[in-house]
């Protein structure tokens, strides 16, 4: 998959096309399972990276946060 990763994205109708062009899937059925999958994969990655970068933020503003309470202690 990381080769067709670009080619790919979380809606399924779109990977089902991507799949017939990059693949030979006779089974209706599987053709939807792989497809499927890599929605809910690409899905799940996006969910964690927006994760990542909330808590990055959280940390930024907290980081923010100490250094001007140290300040105005000082």
């Amino acid at each position: 998959m990381t080769t067709y990763k670009g080619k790919f994205d979380t809606d399924f109708a779109h990977n089902k096309q991507v799949l017939n062009e990059i693949a030979v899937v006779r089974s209706k059925g599987l053709k939807n399972e792989i497809a499927g999958y890599i929605s809910s994969y690409l899905r799940r990655e996006l969910e964690e990276q927006e994760e990542k970068e909330s808590v990055a933020a959280q940390n930024e503003s907290v980081d923010e946060t100490e250094e001007i309470e140290e300040q105005i202690l000082n």
